[in-house]
């Protein structure tokens, strides 16, 4: 029995350690990206991005709880427009701040998570022109914390997060092209 107890012991000890280096052997930081033509002017889509207020429009985030709270201050758009939020295990909590609003081309979030897992990213949108078309680029970046590197060796966080930005973009698309 004593032999079953110290192989069980030693396969776990290794299991662990294997995942602990693939852990440590991520990246410092993390970057998701996607992108997406749509048949607007850059300024019909700018200033869907640019006033937090319009967010309920799009965003694939805003309706993952209904119940959610929502907090705006600072500017009333653009640069130092503040967006706060608490809500559910879905949604946790945050904070949004317009760092940079150049019309109708770049837009920098600071993007702030308390919960469930604390994270300080920054959100970028471009807005390319091409002829009668803008090519719209979502981008979060930031540090990954070696909790975060653990949970990369579980989860795909590009493919995860990548769906909601894929979401967003097409809601944009859809509403933008009418």
């Amino acid at each position: 029995m004593l032999e079953i107890v110290t192989v069980i012991a030693v396969v776990l000890a290794i299991a662990i350690a294997i995942i602990l280096i693939l852990a440590a052997s991520k990246p410092n930081t993390f970057s998701v990206r996607r992108a997406t033509t749509v048949k607007a002017p850059p300024e019909k889509i700018f200033g869907l991005i640019n006033d937090f207020h319009q967010w309920g429009t799009w965003s694939p985030y805003e309706h993952r709880d209904p119940a959610m709270k929502r907090t705006y201050s600072g500017a009333e758009s653009g640069k130092g427009a503040v967006y706060a939020w608490q809500g559910n295990k879905n949604v946790g909590s945050g904070r949004m701040e317009i760092l940079d609003a150049s019309a109708p081309s770049k837009i920098v979030i600071k993007l702030d998570f308390f919960t469930p897992f604390e994270a300080h990213n920054t959100a970028e949108f471009t807005m390319l022109p091409q002829g009668d078309a803008t090519l719209v680029t979502w981008l979060m970046h930031g540090p990954a914390p070696f909790m975060s590197k653990l949970m990369q060796v579980f989860i795909n966080i590009d493919n995860m997060i990548g769906k909601d930005f894929e979401t967003g973009l097409a809601n944009l698309k859809r509403i933008t092209e009418r």
